[in-house]
């Protein structure tokens, strides 16, 4: 199926994306955002917004008299200012929105409301983009673990309670996670006195498995389920077949409009076949990972420490056994960078024409700590150099789980920056987990 493009003209998006897709460049300077703050601390659930406000040293204040939030000009940079009456989830969103309005190179220029102020016609091109970032920002890399398939969306009503955010930024880091063929979208009605509302597209995520179908500003029939929901938290279901030539099963609930409109917004999962689906690039095994299975040229991912000079420790120490010679020639290459310069960078070892091992410097320090020590900002930056490397030797990639050992990473994290940097990029990746020890003679026959 083919994918919808926008055709961007917004000139904010387009100051802010230069050459680039303004998507990806919002993604990815949202998840740069969120893992520098992670590698501060930052954690949750609930993840608080503020935490990104502080890192770029941006000022946020409650006044009651903001409809919802607003970002506007202020002495040496901008103000964010949000209702406090409002929501927590609510607030959370809004200000993360607002946070987003900030990236933009011109945002001191005029005062930037969420949900738009109706000056230009292509406005919500940057409503999309913050919308986008928002949800980064509330429901972060690894705040849920990926799932073979979404629950009803009632069900993802009642478990999004439970990280206190809108449904909006629940629904969206849903979809991300999951290896079905399925996509979400956010709708806004658009109101006239001569006409019946209609519904449009704000924009549609995708899950890693699912044909992206639906456009920004597509109108959506009259006869859909979506204007049945006519309350906010109403929901309905049914299958229907104005997405695509085929019928597919559609979910959607009533979420808060923007200021000023009559009905609500309305968020949707729309549910492909598997036939549908596009294969996942991603998989764990049970296996050595120094024996990686398949065929073709292949590279062996390894997290490293800043200061290491031999490979002591969990996978890297058995590398260096089986690989002296890898380990020497890492040895001689860290030592001519500087301590501050080595985070992110990334060594590879060939060891023969089909196989290389890629030392990712991603630990700072090594020993016990009472803090994570794995950073993951650097870490996403070395995969990224990884993925480079992998498309010109036409590669697959092979790796434990990195991360989730000593240096104290959370694992989901780890994964989700995977398939950002690697998966998304068509890189192949193979995770593998030891072989479940067998229990010994006794324990067999007395359990």
């Amino acid at each position: 199926m083919p994918q919808r493009r926008i055709v961007w003209t917004n000139k904010s998006v387009l100051k802010f994306a230069g050459e680039a897709d303004p998507i990806l460049a919002m993604e990815a300077k949202a998840r740069d955002l969120v893992l520098r703050a992670r590698d501060h601390g930052w954690s949750g659930p609930p993840y608080n917004p503020i935490a990104i406000a502080d890192l770029l040293k941006i000022r946020v204040e409650a006044n009651s008299d903001v409809i919802d939030a607003r970002t506007v000009p202020a002495k040496g940079g901008v103000l964010i200012e949000f209702n406090p009456t409002r929501p927590r989830e609510r607030v959370r969103f809004s200000v993360a929105h607002e946070i987003a309005h900030t990236l933009f190179a011109d945002v001191a220029d005029e005062t930037r409301h969420r949900g738009g102020s109706g000056s230009t016609s292509d406005e919500w091109q940057l409503e999309l983009l913050c919308n986008l970032a928002a949800a980064e920002f509330v429901m972060p890399l690894g705040s849920l673990p990926p799932s073979e398939r979404l629950p009803k969306i009632e069900v993802l009503m009642m478990e999004r309670r439970k990280f206190d955010v809108s449904a909006e930024a629940f629904l969206m880091r849903m979809v991300k996670t999951t290896s079905e063929a399925a996509l979400m979208f956010c709708a806004s009605p658009t109101e006239s006195a001569q006409a019946r509302h209609r519904y449009r597209i704000d924009y549609c995520i995708g899950s890693k498995s699912a044909p992206v179908v639906l456009g920004a500003g597509t109108l959506i029939p009259n006869e859909s389920i979506v204007y049945g929901c006519t309350a906010i938290g109403q929901t309905n279901r049914a299958t229907e077949t104005w997405i695509t030539d085929q019928p597919l099963e559609t979910e959607c609930v009533g979420i808060p409009s923007f200021p000023g409109s009559t009905y609500p917004r309305i968020g949707g999962i729309v549910r492909f076949a598997n036939t549908d689906s596009e294969q996942d690039g991603f998989k764990i095994v049970h296996g050595d990972v120094l024996k990686p299975i398949g065929g073709g040229p292949k590279i062996i991912c390894q997290l490293i420490n800043d200061q290491a000079k031999t490979w002591g420790g969990g996978v890297a120490r058995s590398t260096a056994k089986k690989y002296p010679q890898a380990q020497q020639t890492f040895a001689s290459w860290i030592t001519q960078l500087r301590r501050r310069e080595r985070l992110g960078r990334v060594h590879f070892s060939e060891i023969d024409s089909n196989l290389t091992i890629a030392s990712l410097i991603a630990q700072e320090g090594f020993g016990a700590s009472s803090e994570p020590r794995i950073r993951y900002a650097p870490l996403a930056q070395a995969f990224s150099a990884v993925a480079e490397f992998a498309i010109e030797h036409k590669a697959t990639v092979h790796m434990p789980r990195i991360g989730a050992g000593q240096s104290g990473g959370a694992w989901n994290t780890v994964e989700d920056i995977v398939r950002d940097t690697l998966v998304a990029q068509g890189v192949s990746v193979t995770v593998y987990d030891l072989p479940p020890k067998r229990q010994g003679a006794q324990a067999e026959l007395f359990t």
